[in-house]
């Protein structure tokens, strides 16, 4: 019984088995192989034919416009106030719903401006939008 010396079969090992780490991974391989047919395994089912046709149906687009005097255009064509409510409510009852694009002259009143805004809103308009020219 020496102290102080060593065998040579007490040398620390510097290589990872490999042999473990090959057997686990074959396992899991076969597992994977056996469960994927049965996570894909679906019913057969006929389905109803639909034809599916793009639609280009774009909404109308009115355009309001105040002048510097504060009359009404609609569609380019002169428009009395007391028309204004009717007009506006005659198209919020179309489909698809036109849009509203509100253009002021930078000189008119606002009020004549939010006097379309509020007919427009009360006649059920959604989509109302303001026109302005770039800088």
């Amino acid at each position: 019984m020496a102290f102080g010396t060593q065998d040579d079969n007490d040398e620390v090992m510097n290589e990872i088995n490999m042999t473990p780490l090959v057997d686990v991974m074959l396992v899991l391989l076969i597992i994977f192989i056996i469960t994927v047919p049965v996570m894909k395994h679906a019913v057969n089912i006929d389905l109803p034919r639909a034809s599916n046709t793009v639609q280009d149906a774009k909404p109308e687009t009115i355009r309001l416009s105040v002048d510097a005097a504060g009359q009404y255009y609609w569609n380019e064509a002169p428009l009395n106030e007391s028309d204004l409510v009717p007009q506006l409510s005659a198209a919020a009852v179309r489909e698809p719903q036109p849009e509203l694009h509100i253009r002021g002259d930078k000189a008119v009143r606002y009020e004549r401006v939010a006097r379309v805004m509020a007919a427009a809103q009360q006649a059920g308009l959604k989509k109302i939008g303001f026109i302005t020219e770039p800088k």
